[in-house]
């Protein structure tokens, strides 16, 4: 990897710690488009293991507003999605991982920007927490579906919720993907080396995480996966 490459990954990374820092959602969503354009073979271990961190920081600080409830289903759907991912994983030509990233990105964000307001119940809490094993696994992608589930739930309430969620699954994708030779451990190193543009991310959207405009967040974050989807997928 280039120092230019690595520059521009950093200054990715520590964007988009502060993003999902702030409105919940948005590390993987533009984290993976960008990697899968400079380097395809960081995913998805390297989106995965980036965020363990970050949803740890996060789950913490906000740990009062965490729903016990839907986090269990969630988390529950997810696990035994998991090797569902793996699955798919295998059926993805290394050529062809761009293109589906970029697929899997943009309608992710398409479903998240058109879905109605609804109050999630367990039906909602198990189907998003499969689509986000199956999704997650395979690219590094799984936020939208959680998204989608607590959009219009408190934003303490989303944050923490979809970072514990994330925090169980990562750590479950990961293992999974080293026990099966999909990935390596020495694939951590990437993530080891930008904790520090994790770590100022995640301090700046713990300065303005109470103030920061969630919605308008959530439009940027959405059109920018819509964005950079379509540029992997075109291949440009």
């Amino acid at each position: 990897m280039t120092t230019e490459t690595l520059a521009v990954l950093a200054v990715t990374v520590a964007v988009a710690a502060f993003v999902q820092g702030s409105s919940g959602l948005g590390f993987a969503l533009i984290v993976a488009p960008v990697a899968g354009i400079l380097d395809p073979g960081l995913l998805p271990v390297f989106v995965l293991a980036s965020m363990i961190p970050l949803n740890a920081y996060v789950t913490w600080r906000e740990r009062t507003s965490l729903d016990l409830r839907g986090a269990g289903w969630i988390t529950a759907a997810r696990l035994a999605a998991t090797p569902g991912g793996l699955a798919l994983l295998l059926l993805i030509p290394d050529r062809s991982l761009g293109l589906f990233v970029g697929l899997a990105t943009v309608l992710a964000a398409v479903a998240s920007l058109a879905a109605p307001a609804f109050t999630p119940g367990r039906a909602a809490y198990v189907g998003a927490g499969a689509v986000t094993g199956l999704t997650e696994t395979a690219t590094g992608v799984g936020g939208p579906p959680l998204a989608l589930v607590y959009q219009h739930r408190p934003p303490a309430e989303l944050r923490s919720t979809v970072a514990a969620c994330f925090l169980v699954g990562e750590v479950a994708s990961l293992l999974l993907l080293f026990a099966t030779g999909e990935g390596e451990p020495a694939d951590l190193g990437w993530a080891c080396a930008l904790l520090p543009a994790i770590a100022v991310g995640a301090w700046l959207s713990r300065l303005v995480h109470h103030r920061l405009d969630a919605r308008r967040m959530r439009v940027f974050v959405l059109v920018f996966a819509l964005v950079s989807g379509v540029v992997l997928i075109l291949g440009i």
